[in-house]
């Protein structure tokens, strides 16, 4: 059995879907983040205060962006490298490691559920013939 929690490679349907969820949400939530900073940084008259703004924009913009790539065998891994810049993000404005460690936990928890929902799909797959796709998609025209 492969391990738990995969680091690296193509992930299974489940998930690629529920780690895509994750990093949508933590797009809004560093977006936000880096509004506060900037807000922030600018009252006490920070010269760095726009770039608060522009670097967590990107952040945000890479997390919609690795959604996309997921597929690919190094989209998990970008995935983390994400996870990690967002931890980072708390060096600026404080309040970002609760929000990093909210959704640290979240990707952790998408990758070990949508890996346990693959392997179970596969093993129903095996043990009853075919694939799960084509059983919904059977028992979906039956509606």
């Amino acid at each position: 059995m492969s391990s738990p929690i995969p680091v690296v490679g193509p992930l299974g349907k489940m998930s690629r879907r529920f780690t895509s969820v994750t990093l949508f949400f933590q797009s809004f939530a560093v977006f936000f983040g880096a509004l506060t900073a900037r807000a922030l940084a600018h009252a006490r008259g920070d010269v760095h205060s726009t770039s608060y703004l522009v670097g967590g924009s990107a952040l945000a913009v890479a997390c919609l962006v690795t959604m996309v790539v997921l597929k690919r065998r190094w989209g998990v891994t970008l995935g983390g490298v994400l996870q990690v810049l967002t931890v980072l993000c708390g060096l600026v404005e404080p309040a970002m490691f609760v929000v990093a460690a909210i959704f640290l936990g979240l990707w952790v928890a998408a990758l070990y559920w949508g890996h346990r929902m693959d392997e179970l799909t596969r093993q129903f797959a095996a043990r009853h013939g075919g694939t799960g796709a084509a059983q919904e998609n059977s028992t979906e025209g039956g509606r």
